[in-house]
């Protein structure tokens, strides 16, 4: 048998998906979004974003470890 992932949009197709499968009695577990994690799709926009913003120079040169550490601290 195959499993089906399935990602609600809003608490409002997560009530009416959760309530289906319960007439359905379809066994279902349900699990918290780690809001840390990038889709694939988000990994890749973020990475297109950074590489434009440092062809245009919008970058922060550090050359010591100092300005490392004042840069980090600043963070």
């Amino acid at each position: 048998m195959e499993n089906i992932i399935v990602t609600p949009k809003n608490e409002s197709q997560l009530s009416a998906i959760k309530n289906f499968l319960k007439e359905m009695k379809v066994s279902f577990k349900t699990e918290k979004k780690d809001d840390t994690l990038l889709t694939e799709e988000e990994f890749y926009d973020k990475i297109d974003a950074s590489i434009k913003e440092a062809k245009e120079g919008k970058v922060k040169v550090v050359n010591t470890k100092e300005e490392l550490n004042t840069f980090l601290k600043s963070l």
